[in-house]
């Protein structure tokens, strides 16, 4: 697909979608400068909280923009600074839909609103339910549409601060790019290690990508067989991360493939049962030394069981590796797991992809019935009252 010139794509109904994949790369290194134009400015606009105590830093969303407080929180939850900050993400569907359930009043908070267009109703229902049920907030939108809702509702609300993203607002109706540069954007703020460090990390994880994209076909093999299911499993920030990847094949495949994903301890409670011979199961290995028996253990014991039409590794080379069918990054430095989900992401992205165009569906526009839509429609947001 990246290799395939623009009418050929247009006639897919894959070129934006295509296009949107492969240019992740260059927008990681665009959005380390944006976070080094911003990184002072959150910090003094997140002083008076930190102040009053631990803030709840709460990473909102819905549906992949929700994946992405999945992915990077439990990163952050030992490479940030956990003595001013407690990570917890949380869906702006639920907190709309049970605020009291989700978020403590008492907590100085800082709502973190991930959104691609800033125009879900949940998004800005969010918001406005938020400050009215804590007592101490401040918000702070990631967003990648600068004429969208959630931004400028915001502009003049001195507790708020928004940071923009305009080259990552994917035209395509999954979210690509949106996702990997919040996710970017959100870590590099509140991960503790050295600027010269995260650069390089950054770096990294660019040049991993445009290899994912050089090697298309090595994915391409992965589905050349006659599966129907697919599952994505992981540990830690992955398993936010596998949620992100199933969804992706789902989106864009219209449902016409089955999903699902899980952590890869968690799988053999009961959602095992769903792999089957016609079921390709993915793993995202992760480079934590503990973590990662975790993640191969599940790979070997699905491998052996003979269960799977393809039981295959996402990974960086490491000490110890997946030995059989395998997407393997060598090379490179260890990356720890929140900036490895940036190619790692990139490898799901092309499966979908790559799957969408095999079952006859248009990536591009994926749903033919219009029954779901780049920006949610039909939500009746109900007044909030205590």
């Amino acid at each position: 697909m990246f290799e395939k010139d623009l009418e050929e794509l247009k006639s897919l109904g894959a070129h934006i979608t295509t296009a949107e994949i492969k240019q992740q790369p260059e927008l990681w290194r665009d959005a380390y400068r944006i976070y080094q134009k911003n990184k002072e400015a959150v910090e003094a606009f997140l002083a008076d909280l930190k102040a009053m105590g631990r803030v709840s830093v709460v990473f909102a969303g819905a549906g992949t923009s929700d994946y992405v407080g999945d992915t990077v929180a439990p990163y952050l939850r030992h490479a940030g600074d956990t003595d001013a900050f407690d990570f917890k993400p949380i869906a702006t569907t639920d907190i709309v839909s049970a605020p009291l359930d989700f978020l403590r009043p008492e907590d100085p908070t800082v709502l973190v609103s991930f959104a691609r267009s800033g125009n879900s109703p949940e998004s800005l229902a969010a918001v406005d339910v938020a400050r009215k049920v804590v007592k101490n907030i401040k918000f702070l939108n990631i967003t990648c549409a600068p004429e969208g809702k959630l931004a400028v509702e915001s502009a003049d609300d001195p507790n708020a601060y928004t940071i923009l993203i305009p080259r990552a607002n994917d035209q395509g109706f999954a979210m690509t790019g949106s996702y990997s540069c919040m996710s970017l954007i959100s870590m590099l703020l509140f991960d503790c290690s050295d600027e010269e460090q995260k650069a390089a990390w950054v770096e990294t994880a660019a040049k991993m990508g445009e290899e994912v994209v050089a090697r298309e076909s090595e994915i391409a093999d992965f589905l050349a067989c006659d599966f129907n299911r697919v599952t994505y499993l992981g540990s830690g920030s992955f398993g936010g991360l596998a949620q992100e990847a199933q969804l992706k094949i789902l989106e864009l495949a219209h449902g016409l493939v089955a999903t699902s994903w899980d952590t890869s301890m968690g799988y053999r409670h009961g959602p095992k049962s769903f792999v089957d011979d016609k079921t390709l199961v993915f793993v995202f290995v992760n480079n934590d030394a503990y973590t990662r028996q975790y993640d191969l253990d599940i790979l070997e014991e699905i491998n052996g069981d003979g269960i799977a039409m393809k039981t295959i590794a996402v990974q960086q080379a490491g000490e110890t590796s997946f030995g059989h069918t395998a997407f393997t990054f060598e090379g490179y430095e260890a990356l720890p797991e929140g900036y490895l989900a940036l190619p790692f992401i990139m490898v799901g992205q092309t499966v979908s992809l790559l799957n969408s165009v095999r079952v006859g569906n248009t990536p591009d526009t994926p749903s033919p019935t219009g029954t779901v839509n780049r920006v949610v429609k039909g939500v009746t947001i109900h007044p909030w009252a205590n």
